[in-house]
C-alpha cells in the first residue's frame, strides 16, 4: 500500500531570507527526499507536499532552529 502525499502549510515567522528557506527545505528533504517544499520568506509560509506527518515536518523545521507557529 502506497502512502499518498498530502499538502501541508506552516507559518515560520523567523524565516527572514532565502538562506533560511534553503535550510528549511534541506531539513524537510532530509526526512522525505520526494517532498515538494516551497519556502517563502516574504510571507513566512512553508508549503510542503509529503507523505510525512505534520508533526514530523514541524520537528524537522524546528531542528534547524526555526519556530513553527500555527
Amino acid at each position: 500500500m502506497t502512502t499518498q502525499a498530502v499538502p501541508l502549510s506552516f507559518l515560520v515567522s523567523d524565516m527572514m531570507c532565502g538562506s533560511c528557506g534553503k535550510k528549511i527545505t534541506a531539513a524537510v528533504m532530509g526526512g522525505d527526499g520526494d517532498a515538494v517544499v516551497v519556502a517563502n520568506p516574504e510571507t513566512k509560509q512553508v508549503q510542503v507536499t509529503t507523505v510525512q506527518s505534520s508533526a514530523t515536518i514541524r520537528a524537522a523545521i524546528e531542528s534547524v532552529g526555526f519556530e513553527v507557529t500555527l
